[in-house]
């Protein structure tokens, strides 16, 4: 269990993030800020209010100065995907916002591990590692964790399992040029492409895995949800308490976070996801999981999609 977290941003993502942690037991402290000190302290205030029915924690909102002895601190905050935006579209907007943020909360909590979520995250995760001066080890994006989540979410839907079963990721950017290295999927240890063959009850009839359609499903399904409902906020809430929870554990994991590639896969110079481990001290390591030359082609297609980005923004 954190100790202490600080959560910059109390719109929908970021009360979302403090609520789930909340329930779940994942920190003692909490802290909102929000450039809007009266969302904040609602947001807040409405959490708190149903701590008797929860594990006990002290949340309440505050200033840069109440993120002091944090022990992560979670960044959301930025104007919003609106439809028919894609990610990078609110590019040099957030890299302004987040531009004002970085020196007066790093002030306060030079320390602690840093958790991108806000939009477009790679390149703000890139952002905190060129001009906070913060330790690498110490800055993560959600990146790809929410994609990944989405891929084991539907195979396990083509094939009627528990998505516990089912392992595979989504690496690159978070957002259309990300992909899926289908060569590292498996369900139960099984790789992915042989676990037909080896079902035994043949009355157990399933469609024939649509990898185009899957890996549509992972790139289209914040579009459809904000066209559908407005904004996404539930399963990245999750994603980043997921996150929370293995950056405060004793043992370590390996999860697909946006971090600074230096060489891997023939990459540098750009924050993107690829397998990580990840554990109490933050980033721990890179892992160079073995891809396929195509699969390795389509990641540093996906790295210089950024770069061309992070050539028009102004830092």
């Amino acid at each position: 269990m954190a100790q202490k977290v600080t959560i910059i941003g109390a719109g929908a993502v970021g009360s979302t993030i403090a609520y789930t942690l909340t329930i779940r037991g994942l920190a003692t402290e909490i802290v909102m800020i929000d450039i809007n000190n009266e969302k904040a302290h609602g947001e807040a205030l409405d959490i708190r209010q149903g701590l008797p029915f929860c594990p006990a924690v002290n949340i309440y909102s505050g200033t840069y100065t109440d993120a002091k002895n944090s022990e992560i601190v979670i960044l959301t905050s930025g104007v919003a995907r609106k439809p028919g935006q894609t990610r990078l579209d609110l590019a040099q907007t957030n890299v302004d916002i987040t531009k004002t943020i970085i020196p007066q909360i790093t002030k306060y909590a030079p320390d602690a591990k840093y958790i991108i979520v806000a939009n477009p995250c790679d390149i703000l995760t890139y952002q905190f590692y060129k001009t906070s001066g913060l330790k690498p080890n110490q800055i993560m994006g959600t990146g790809t964790l929410l994609d990944s989540a989405r891929l084991r979410a539907r195979i396990a839907e083509y094939y009627y399992l528990t998505q516990t079963n089912v392992h595979g990721y989504v690496f690159g950017e978070h957002g259309d040029s990300s992909f899926v290295p289908w060569s590292l999927a498996n369900i139960a240890t099984i790789p992915l492409l042989e676990y037909e063959p080896s079902i035994q009850n043949k009355d157990d009839v399933f469609p024939p895995l649509d990898f185009d359609d899957v890996e549509n499903y992972i790139k289209k399904s914040g579009s459809k949800i904000i066209q559908e409902k407005g904004a996404t906020y539930y399963a990245i809430a999750a994603t980043t308490c997921h996150l929370v929870d293995c950056v405060d554990n004793v043992m370590d994991s390996t999860l697909t976070v946006s971090t600074l590639l230096n060489g891997e896969y023939g990459i540098d110079d750009v924050a993107l996801s690829i397998l990580c481990v990840v554990g109490s001290s933050g980033i721990k390591s890179h892992l160079i999981a073995p891809l396929k030359d195509d699969e390795i082609l389509k990641l540093r297609h996906s790295a210089d999609c950024l770069k061309d980005i992070i050539k028009q923004l102004k830092f």
